[in-house]
């Protein structure tokens, strides 16, 4: 790393959001009735959206909670391992 020269920085980073557009790209694909589906049931939710996960995807549900509810969403993270009945909500 040591060797990148500004203009080879700026070429490595060039690629990398290149790679990064093409994968946006790709999830239009995948964008069907199941992301409708997915999308009436969080807007139709009349209490908050529990987002849990474990590991790296509980990471990415406490994010993916944040998002949520920082766009008017109530929304809350709930590490599996402490959702034992009565101890939340």
């Amino acid at each position: 790393m040591k060797n990148l020269t500004p203009e080879r920085l700026l070429e490595r980073a060039r690629d990398v959001v290149e790679i990064e557009a093409d994968a946006v790209r790709g999830l239009l694909r995948s964008l069907g009735p199941e992301f409708i589906r997915a999308c009436e049931i969080c807007l139709g939710c009349r209490g908050r959206i529990v987002v849990t996960g474990m590991g790296k995807s509980g990471h990415i549900a406490g994010k993916i909670a944040a998002t949520l509810a920082s766009t008017g969403s109530p929304a809350f993270f709930v590490h599996p391992g402490e959702a034992s009945p009565g101890t939340w909500g």
